[in-house]
């Protein structure tokens, strides 16, 4: 359930960042979603370590995590004042 939780925090705050119409609040709720992003990758790890899920299944898991953060990271990039 904490997998899931944090999983679904992910794009619930880069939705609720969009939805709130100022770029600094947009930053702020992209920052939020990935602070989730590494509580995701996290409890998977654990879940790894525990035996609860296999080596392949998270090595998955933590490629697109990986992915979603770096597109995190262009973004807020792309919405910073120059």
């Amino acid at each position: 359930t904490q997998v899931r939780r944090a999983a679904t925090s992910v794009p619930a705050n880069i939705a609720e960042g969009y939805g709130r119409e100022s770029r600094a609040s947009y930053q702020q709720f992209l920052r939020i979603a990935q602070g989730s992003l590494k509580e995701l990758e996290t409890h998977l790890l654990i879940a790894q370590r525990v035996g609860i899920a296999s080596h392949e299944t998270i090595e998955s898991l933590m490629a697109r995590s990986e992915s979603v953060g770096t597109l995190l990271r262009l973004l807020i990039r792309k919405l910073s004042p120059e």
